[in-house]
């Protein structure tokens, strides 16, 4: 018996050299380093050992939370402009 194919089997491989493949990437590698510095800032405020440090780490992660949420709306854009190339686009 064989398997039916998957739309996902008939669509070709991403072609890393598209503009917009590289920029797809260039934007989960952007959230990849604002989750890494995150955690990071978490770990500051975890662990800080005076009040301003903490407060300063307070103050960066709030900001690395707003970067990290425009990142994973352009991601949520990006996903489905490469699942429907020809769906509206809201201007």
């Amino acid at each position: 018996m064989t398997e039916p194919h998957t739309s996902r089997e008939e669509d070709p491989l991403p072609d890393p050299a598209d503009p917009q493949e590289a920029a797809y990437r260039a934007l989960h590698a952007e959230r990849a380093a604002l989750e890494e510095e995150l955690t990071l800032q978490q770990q500051r405020q975890r662990f800080g050992s005076t009040e301003q440090e903490i407060a300063s780490a307070r103050a960066t992660e709030c900001s690395l939370l707003k970067d990290l949420d425009r990142v994973l709306t352009m991601i949520r854009a990006a996903e489905v402009r490469r699942q429907q190339p020809t769906a509206r686009r809201w201007q």
